[in-house]
């Protein structure tokens, strides 16, 4: 291959990755807002976190909708996020059972029926 022929394979290998690089860059989609009720756990779990930081009591019954979730990591979040906002845990264990947790889910509901009054200790 003669020298000039390699020079313009050279430029067009560039020009080919700075095109991807340029149009790749273009395709990032921006981040899903956080919100708690996404059912995509990697966009729930942060929107819990921010719940919590911004006492965001609204949020509460999610959370105690997914301490029924089938993802034992969504339901550690949500105990998690409900201990932080309340002091309470209602004796909930992320990883027991599902009937081992329906006491707990149960009293939980109630305490959402009570009006989500603050139980936190002083």
């Amino acid at each position: 291959m003669r020298a000039g022929a390699r020079i313009v394979a050279s430029a067009a290998v560039v020009c080919g990755t700075l095109a991807f690089a340029i149009g790749s860059a273009g395709c990032v989609h921006p981040r899903a807002p956080l919100v708690v009720t996404d059912p995509d756990p990697s966009v729930k779990i942060p929107a819990y976190k921010k719940a919590v930081r911004s006492k965001d009591r609204a949020a509460a019954r999610q959370f105690v909708a997914d301490l029924e979730s089938d993802d034992p990591a969504v339901r550690f979040y949500a105990i998690s996020a409900l201990e932080h906002m309340t002091g309470q845990r209602f004796d909930y264990r992320y990883y027991d059972d599902e009937e081992q947790r329906r006491p707990a889910v149960d009293r939980w509901k109630q305490w959402l029926a009570a009006g989500e009054k603050p139980t936190r200790r002083p």
